[in-house]
């Protein structure tokens, strides 16, 4: 992410602490700060700040962002690569990230007693609480806030350094997993109004105590004025310990207690509709919302509870309410008219959040054009020419091809955007729909961002593929998470290779790969070479492994640089002829062997046979040697997986003698990372670990859920006793039920086991049983005694409250199965938070 910034590096060194490595007075004048070596647009007037965590090092990209032009470093790490650099300005600290913290609490400093800042904490509904009071106050103040869900030890100070001179009010979240995390936020956010959600079980593992946990979180307002928070026991146990570190502070409670501040006296629920009333200081007051949802009625009861504290309860903003949209934290990855694909961002238009819309649109590589509809950015607290240089300077940076602007602001500033290729200009969104028609885009990627007055889900509606309403939801922020957890367990050194074979386990192919190859994997397999084609075509440059090979399609393998495995004679001797005879270029080839799996591999006894053939053999380069394990994940064949490794290290050995140069070696695949650190070697092999699934438990509670699948109610039916339902009336009823059939079934990819009460699905949070057998294009579920069902309401099959896990259990087979098996007519939409 880039921050706009407005400081120059010797007020940086002042801000930081830090000391001179080299200094040049001409690179002083800073207009961004970054921490992403992708992601900057002007390297000139870039400051970045090499951060070192366990997943990355920025000081490793220095040199080559000087290459690029950048001219102005924070670092923590002195090494010999700086010598190189002695004409910029390096500024070295003790450690980058409490860097980036010092220079955020300088900069919320220069806006004491000038801006209202709002901090929230809390389990849940932080971003949600965020985004509405952003709603009901926007009309009346500049208002600066955290980018989607920044709230992080480096979220929240890049969420500080948006404050600009324009705003009146800054609302900032604070998360946190630790103890101690809490006093870093709170130096930088100083809330004048501080939110306590509520508190849950999120994080819990990091604390000895809820209560530690609580009074933990508290901290974020220990100099605030004033605190908002729900009047349950909990809270209620640890508030007054807070008084004690912040005696001036008032405490505004809301909930049915007597004695809170906001005392809530009915929650009425009528269709979608919820009113809420209440008394607030001896006065009847009430508000209405279009949710009735227990989560989203007490984020509406916090909001209005600000609006009291902000003395800002008016008709006009109260009737707001009824307004209140939901709040898409996500973007959302579909599939679009004329081979195109969508990527519909709907959950704010700013220039930061546009900047991680763009950062998501070049990880798509399936298209090499990308284009842009974007609509005017409201309140930014900037000039319309300064904001849309930005905007302009953002999308020719990222080389984006079509550029559609709408709304009156960015009309006027057309001129910004000359730079650009192709570039349309329409005053509202009915403009645009009338002129452009939807053979206008094809073989494109399109990023659809606008705020929510211009209604732009119209066009994401015009633009949007129609098909099945089963959709498989992939969430690539949980993809990349469960990366993350598993990078932690290697070393360094160690490289990974991912397996992205049968349509990445049925999440899909190139979004997948798109993805790890942004995020630094270092290798990806598949198991045919079609699937690499495809790979390629997509844009895909990482090296890629290609476990099933045969004579028809090594033409392949070199016209798209593909790298075959080799298990057997026949098919190393095929290959060897093939070179031989194309008198091409020999690819890197994968050297298999079989150490008691016994699926693929050269045996142990082969291996001196191998040797011979390839020792001093010009027209073979072997890039690793690999082998699998048949029982990493069960602790009673540890042995046998022991076993296997030793012999593994034996033939890698005598391949080594033989050809007389180095390759790297893997056996570990997903549970051996978790369970048998000492396997790495050179690399490891992650699978089904990436969608969250390990059969090692105490790795599997630290991974997060990647896929849900999600069907709709086609209709429901009253049926009497003695009535049958479904193929060779498998169910017979013996008494008055209610079913729903729902649109997905054996052809979908839903498991014909699971009929008959076998399978489960899941409505309003309640499990309902599969009634009858599955059909292929449908299944029926027993929804008696479920009140408010209606058709075309949401069915999970299987996600976050449905583990797969459960759903292969009751299938009698393994989630790979139930994964892989899921039809491609199956709608895919991939999302990031």
């Amino acid at each position: 992410m880039n921050v706009r910034i407005n400081y120059t590096a010797q007020e940086i060194l002042k801000f930081t602490k830090g000391k001179w490595l080299h200094k040049n007075e001409e690179n002083s004048t800073l207009a961004y700060l970054s921490l992403d070596s992708r992601k900057i647009i002007f390297p000139q007037q870039t400051i970045f700040f090499a951060v070192k965590n366990i997943h990355q090092n920025g000081n490793l990209f220095i040199r080559e962002l000087y290459k690029k032009g950048v001219k102005n470093f924070v670092t923590d790490e002195k090494n010999a690569q700086l010598n190189e650099i002695s004409d910029a300005n390096v500024i070295l600290v003790k450690d980058t990230i409490e860097a980036l913290q010092k220079v955020a609490i300088a900069h919320r400093e220069s806006f004491k007693n000038k801006i209202t800042v709002i901090g929230i904490t809390g389990s849940n509904g932080k971003t949600i609480v965020k985004e509405w009071l952003n709603q009901l106050l926007e009309k009346e103040f500049s208002i600066a806030r955290s980018p989607k869900s920044f709230n992080s030890q480096i979220g929240v100070p890049l969420s500080v350094l948006n404050i600009k001179p324009a705003n009146q009010i800054g609302i900032f979240e604070a998360g946190i997993s630790l103890p101690s995390e809490m006093k870093n936020l709170e130096k930088i956010i100083q809330p004048e109004i501080g939110i306590l959600t509520n508190i849950g079980n999120a994080h819990d593992e990091g604390f000895i105590s809820r209560k530690q946990k609580v009074r933990e979180k508290l901290m974020l307002f220990k100099h605030a004025h004033q605190l908002i928070f729900p009047a349950n026991e909990e809270i209620l146990t640890e508030i007054f310990y807070l008084k004690e570190k912040n005696p001036g502070i008032e405490f505004f409670s809301w909930g049915k207690k007597e004695g809170a501040t906001l005392n809530i006296r009915s929650i009425k629920k009528t269709n979608s509709i919820s009113t809420i009333e209440a008394i607030y200081k001896r006065k009847k007051v009430s508000i209405s919302i279009p949710f009735t949802d227990e989560a989203s009625i007490e984020n509406a009861i916090t909001c209005w509870c600000v609006l009291f504290i902000l003395n800002k309860t008016d008709k006009n903003i109260i009737d707001q309410f009824n307004w209140l949209y939901p709040v898409a934290m996500r973007l959302e990855l579909k599939q679009g008219v004329n081979h195109s694909t969508i990527i519909n961002d709907s959950y704010s238009n700013d220039l930061h959040s546009l900047s991680i819309a763009i950062d998501f649109l070049n990880q798509q590589k399936q298209h090499t054009v990308h284009s842009v509809i974007l609509s005017d950015i409201l309140q930014s607290g900037r000039t319309p020419n300064e904001l849309y240089k930005d905007v302009a300077a953002l999308l020719v940076q990222n080389k984006i091809e079509n550029f559609y602007g709408i709304g009156p602001d960015i009309f006027s500033q057309r001129e910004e955007f000359n730079f650009l290729k192709n570039k349309y200009f329409f005053k509202t969104t009915e403009a645009f729909l009338k002129a452009i028609a939807k053979e206008s885009f094809h073989d494109e990627t399109i990023l659809i961002k606008g705020a929510r007055p211009f209604q732009f889900e119209k066009i994401t509606t015009a633009l949007e593929q129609k098909v099945h309403q089963t959709m498989l939801s992939i969430n690539l922020s949980a993809l990349v998470f469960n990366l993350k957890k598993y990078k932690e367990k290697l070393l360094p050194q160690t490289k990974l290779m991912a397996m992205v074979k049968a349509f990445s386990y049925g999440s899909g192919s190139h979004e997948i790969a798109s993805v790890l190859e942004f995020n630094k994997v270092d290798y990806l397999a598949v198991a045919y070479a079609d699937e690499g084609v495809e790979l390629r075509k997509a844009g895909i440059s990482l090296p890629i492994m290609v476990l099933n090979i045969d004579n028809s399609t090594f033409d392949s393998l070199l016209n798209y640089n593909l790298e075959p495995e080799i298990f057997s004679f026949n098919l190393l001797f095929d290959y060897l002829n093939f070179i031989k005879s194309s008198k091409k270029v020999c690819l890197p080839v994968h050297i298999k062997i079989d150490t008691g799996m016994h699926r693929l591999g050269f045996m142990e006894e082969e291996i001196d046979e191998l040797c011979k053939v390839i020792s001093g053999n010009e027209l073979i380069k072997v890039k690793s040697v690999f082998s699998h394990l048949a029982a990493s994940e069960d602790e009673k064949e540890d042995a046998f997986t022991v076993q296997q490794f030793k012999l593994f290290e034996n033939c890698c050995s005598r391949i080594s003698i033989a050809l007389g140069y180095g390759f790297d070696k893997h056996i570990s695949n997903t549970s051996a990372i978790s369970r048998h650190p000492k396997l790495q070697m050179n690399m490891v092999r992650l699978g089904i670990g990436l969608y969250g699934i390990d059969s090692n438990q105490k790795m599997q509670k630290q991974l997060k859920n990647v896929s849900s699948l999600t069907t709709t109610i086609s209709q429901i039916k009253k049926l009497k006793a003695g009535e049958t339902v479904g193929y060779g009336r498998a169910a017979k009823l013996e008494k008055d039920k209610v079913i729903a059939v729902v649109r997905i079934g054996y052809a979908d990819g839903y498991h014909r086991n699971l009929g008959n009460g076998n399978g489960k699905m899941m409505i309003q949070n309640k499990l309902v049983p599969v009634i009858g057998n599955v059909c292929m294009d449908m299944t029926m579920l027993d929804i008696s005694g479920i009140k408010n069902v209606k058709e075309g309401d949401e069915v999970i099959v299987f996600g976050e409250a449905l583990p797969l896990e459960k759903l292969a259990k009751w299938a009698g087979t393994i989630p790979y199965e139930i994964m892989t098996g899921i039809s491609q007519r199956v709608k895919r939409i991939y999302f990031e938070e």
